[in-house]
């Protein structure tokens, strides 16, 4: 019988268990990176990739230290670590053969990388809270502020698009408020504050459009190779939570694109999360919730999810215990709550009688770990000792112009280097307020119609849908026209009518040209149908 497919990690020698693979059939199975700091986690994330990639799957994962992107150039033959190198790769039985992969660069900033953008609407209001730590009230006027853009066909694309909604609830607070409950000017104000330091943070421009197209990271190259999507994360982990907002975000609009799949042969994507303690980190239990949910149900997408951390402890208990394929890294213990974490992981593995795990998590050396991956049927595999095979490609960053380069010759360059503006929340708004500006200005007719007169015969000024100019007195028919004929609105007061008639007239009635309202990512569709 053939050998199923799989991703060559490590094994060997007389110290060692049997070689560890992970079979790509339940590469969709999810699985953990964990160890101290200096244990070897980026190695084994880059042998990874490197084994995902060959078998024709994609990868997206995040380069935080700046020294992932040498998976675009083939290892060194004359370099410092060819000779440690291959002597590993002898002792643990692998033919080691220097190659580069295909990698596709991407920066939320757009320096290091191609351009990478989502529109507000797509972030939805649940992540967006989470990204500018709103309280509940402020959510909840976050939340009303996405159903009006709905109702009021107002597209939510960059941050001004929202900036310019605020103002116009904040003008309209008393309409809104009878139709939502109460919209706070202090909830508005802080909302506001706080999208000013994300501007001030660099965030503002992940908002916008083109927005990020999900199938250009799911590419392979001319060979069948899965292209490896590289975030650039270096600075962008000075801003942890968007880092953890953007990842999660993309991981619900995974979910919702692609389409159920079942057990597939091999993945459709790799996700690796690193540095997952920022995802988990203050977290309100409902978003730890909806993580759970995710993880559970994309890998039906096809989709495997690898959480990268320091400690399996920084993973909720729910979410871990559906990672089924795991490398654990040295664990140090020096205080009494590390001895804890290191008992609590070694009971997650399945006991191996030729050593305690305990133990042996504790003392694998660096380049060495403890693994565990699923066998046939998904059954966990027995806690083995593990040597982690080198990488084929450089370990360690390329030089800026290598980058370059690379960039240059991108199936994707030139697609998402221009920012599009097109019309949405921000331009309609203007639009309105020059509109009602126009019929402040406009005269009233010098003799009102039959019609529009009042009791007396004309004598008042009455406006047709409009109160009487003269307020009470008006109504008694003893107040004359405003001098000149003018009324005595203001642009602000034309608007807010105009737009309290408008938004009566809709209260209730709004349904979705798509028949729903517009979809806030998984997390916001499954607060509703489950």
């Amino acid at each position: 019988m053939s050998e199923e497919p799989s991703v060559f990690v490590g094994g060997g020698g007389a110290d060692y268990g049997d070689p560890q693979r992970l079979l790509l059939g339940f590469g969709n199975r999810h699985g953990l990176i964990a160890g101290a700091t200096g244990t070897g986690k980026t190695v084994t994330l880059q042998i990874l990739a490197e084994g995902f990639s060959a078998a024709g799957v994609p990868v997206f994962l995040s380069d935080v230290k700046g020294d992932l992107s040498g998976l675009a150039v083939a290892g060194d033959p004359l370099g410092k670590l060819h000779t440690p190198f291959m002597t590993r790769a002898a002792t643990i039985g692998l033919d080691l053969q220097y190659r580069a992969f295909p990698v596709t660069f991407w920066d939320l900033f757009g320096q290091q990388g191609h351009p990478i953008r989502a529109t507000v609407a797509e972030m939805g209001p649940l992540l967006l809270a989470r990204l500018l730590e709103l309280t509940d009230a402020q959510e909840g006027v976050l939340n009303v502020a996405f159903r009006l853009a709905d109702e009021e066909e107002l597209p939510l694309l960059d941050l001004k698009d929202l900036q310019a909604l605020l103002v116009f609830i904040g003008e309209n607070a008393g309409a809104i408020s009878n139709r939502y409950g109460l919209v706070a000017p202090a909830s508005i104000g802080a909302i506001q504050r706080r999208l000013l330091v994300l501007e001030n943070e660099g965030g503002a421009g992940f908002f916008g459009e083109p927005a990020l197209d999900l199938a250009d990271l799911l590419l392979t190259d001319a060979d069948g190779l899965g292209r490896i999507n590289m975030l650039a994360a270096d600075r962008l982990m000075n801003s942890p939570r968007l880092y953890a907002t953007f990842l999660l975000w993309l991981l619900s609009e995974l979910f919702e694109t692609l389409p159920e799949v079942g057990n597939p042969d091999k993945p459709k994507l790799v996700f690796f999360f690193d540095e997952a303690h920022l995802l988990f980190t203050d977290a309100p239990k409902a978003l730890v919730q909806k993580v759970e949910q995710v993880a559970r149900l994309i890998r039906s997408k096809g989709v495997g999810v690898y959480f990268i951390t320091q400690n399996p402890a920084d993973v909720p208990q729910n979410i871990l215990g559906q990672l089924g394929n795991r490398v654990q890294h040295a664990l140090r213990a020096f205080t009494a709550k590390d001895r804890q974490d290191l008992r609590l992981a070694a009971q997650t593995y399945r006991d191996n009688p030729a050593f305690s795990t305990e133990d042996a998590i504790r003392d694998v050396g660096t380049g060495e770990a403890v693994t565990s991956f699923l066998e046939r049927k998904g059954i966990p595999g027995i806690v083995q000792r593990t040597l982690i095979r080198p990488p084929s490609s450089q370990l360690g960053p390329i030089d800026p112009s290598m980058r370059a380069q690379l960039m240059a010759a991108s199936p994707l360059a030139g697609k998402y280097d221009t920012v599009i503006d097109r019309d949405s929340a921000y331009e309609r708004l203007r639009a309105r307020e020059q509109k009602a500006a126009t019929e402040a200005a406009r005269p009233d007719e010098a003799t009102p119609s039959p019609a529009e007169a009042g009791p007396n015969g004309g004598t008042e000024t009455f406006n047709r849908g409009r109160r009487y100019e003269g307020g009470g007195a008006a109504r008694n028919g003893n107040a004359a026209p405003k001098p000149g004929g003018r009324r005595s609105d203001s642009v602000s007061e034309t608007l807010a009518k105009s737009f309290a008639r408008q938004f009566g007239n809709k209260s209730g009635q709004f349904v979705a040209k798509s028949g729903e309202a517009l979809v806030r990512g998984v997390l916001g569709s499954l607060l509703r149908k489950r």
